[in-house]
Order: structure tokens, then C-alpha cells, then sequence
């Protein structure tokens, strides 16, 4: 059966007959769920949430009034075939947010699981949001971006398409990421800077002192040695050894829009 028994839908919503969805999960009023999309178990959709086909929900998130999920990407070469929207569990998506399924023909946009994402904003066709991140309202997340787990990203920043955030990163309020950010550091400024270390989210996350004091080692050694980056990179793999560390070294070597770098104030206040 398309809808498990168990689930509650509002009298005043439209469930495709070919869609699917799951056991005590609760459709709100004026709800609209197209065919091709799959709903999981314990899901809460306030009213007035419009789910596109092609679109895939886990278990147990919640999304709030007037969130539209899987909408044509906004892209000129999109053709209209089909392409997905895949969403993990335990999400959080607040009021009037869109995400975009993917361009390319069986293409998708990949959310984990457990992220918190608020209001009024937009994640693009093929970006790759893991687990456990914030997105505070108003961000805009451009196409293809990529941010790892635990990464933290403030109101009003504007992510250009391509570009990587790396696991809890921490990103200050009305930035524009034009390049890619490295993971465990605190950027900010209208044209992204990098500041130091995102200290109070390590700890948050657990991390020991000696971990923070391993990367904060580490940062030295990229930002303000004055050696060139893969001098910088070959020293912290052979005196900083950690999979943190490992983690920052193989995030900077796969850039390809080439990471942060510190302001020129920053680096005359070292």
C-alpha cells in the first residue's frame, strides 16, 4: 500500500497515488506529495510543503510551512529529465526552503542526516551536504557545492557553485565562499578569510586539547611560515601525524578552486 495505514494525512492534501509513505508520518494541511517520491517512517510536513517526484525522504524529519523540495534546478541547461533529490534522517528543514534536484540526466542532490536547516534559503541542483551541519536562514548554497559533517554555516553566506566546505568548518554571517574552505577553521569577511581555528566547535565535537593543539600547530605551518603550500603540507604530514591532520591534507590536495587564505590584516597582526 502507497500509504502506510498508520500515516495521518490532512483531508485538504494531495498525495500522488504512486507515491509512498511511511509508517506515522503526518501530512499537513494543503500538503502536495507528486508521484515518484518516497516519504519514510515518522516524518512531519507541516502544511502548506510541496514534494516534487523524484524525491526520496528517510525517516523522521521534520519540514516546516511552505518548504519546497525537489524543484527543477535553477540551471538554463537543464533538459527536464529525470534527475533526484535524496534526503537522509533526522533532518530538520525550517519554513519557505527550497532544494533542487540534480542538472544531468540521473544526477541527484545528496543530504545526510541529522542537519539542521532554517529559513528562507536555498541549496542548488548537486550539491552534497553530509551530516550534523547548520545552516542558519538566509545562506544560499550554489550548484555542485560540497560541505563535509559538523560544518557550521551563518546567516545570509552565499556559497559559489563548486566550491567545498570542510567538516566543522565554521563560516561567519553575510560571507561569499568563492574558494574552498579547509576543514576545522573559522572564516568570515565579506571576500572569505580564514582566522584561525574553529575552537569553539572542536570543542564541541570533543576534541582534546592536545587534538586542537595539533591543528592549531598545523595552521601555522599553512598560513604563516611562509612556506609554499605543499612545503607546508609535506611538513604536517611528517610532524603533525593525525587523522585530523591526514584529513586537512587530503581536503587541500583535491581542491581545485585552491583554498582560503588568510586577509592581509590578519596576517600583519600575526
Amino acid at each position: 500500500m502507497p500509504v502506510d495505514p498508520s500515516a495521518h494525512v490532512a483531508v485538504t492534501a494531495r498525495v500522488h497515488p504512486e507515491a509512498r509513505v511511511g509508517a506515522g508520518t503526518h501530512i499537513g494541511e494543503f500538503c502536495v506529495i507528486e508521484s515518484d517520491v518516497v516519504i519514510g517512517s515518522n516524518c512531519l510536513l507541516e502544511p502548506y510543503v510541496y514534494v516534487k517526484r523524484w524525491t526520496t525522504l528517510g525517516d523522521n524529519n521534520e519540514i516546516s510551512a511552505g518548504t519546497v523540495l525537489g524543484t527543477d534546478p535553477l540551471d538554463k541547461s537543464f533538459s527536464g529529465a529525470r534527475s533526484y533529490l535524496k534526503i537522509g534522517d533526522r533532518n530538520k528543514i525550517r519554513e519557505h526552503y527550497t532544494i533542487s534536484r540534480g542538472t544531468e540526466p540521473e544526477s541527484e542532490t545528496r543530504i545526510g542526516n541529522d542537519n539542521y536547516i532554517m529559513t528562507s534559503g536555498h541549496i542548488a541542483h548537486n550539491c552534497n551536504l553530509g551530516s550534523n551541519i547548520v545552516v542558519a536562514s538566509c545562506a544560499l548554497i550554489a550548484g555542485y557545492a560540497e560541505i563535509e559533517d559538523q560544518a557550521f554555516i551563518s546567516g545570509g553566506v552565499v556559497v559559489h557553485q563548486y566550491s567545498k566546505i570542510g567538516r566543522l568548518a565554521m563560516v561567519g554571517g553575510n560571507t561569499r565562499v568563492n574558494s574552498d574552505l579547509p576543514p576545522y577553521f573559522l572564516y568570515s569577511d565579506f571576500n572569505v578569510a580564514v582566522k584561525g581555528l574553529n575552537l569553539v566547535g572542536l570543542k564541541r565535537a570533543g576534541f582534546s586539547r592536545e587534538e586542537i593543539g595539533v591543528l592549531k600547530n598545523a595552521y601555522t605551518l599553512l598560513y604563516r611560515s611562509g612556506l609554499k603550500q605543499e612545503e607546508a603540507l609535506a611538513r604536517i604530514e611528517a610532524e603533525l601525524v593525525s587523522e585530523h591532520t591526514r584529513h586537512l591534507v587530503d581536503f587541500i590536495r583535491r581542491s581545485k578552486r585552491g583554498i582560503c587564505r588568510e586577509s592581509a590584516k590578519a596576517r600583519t597582526e600575526k
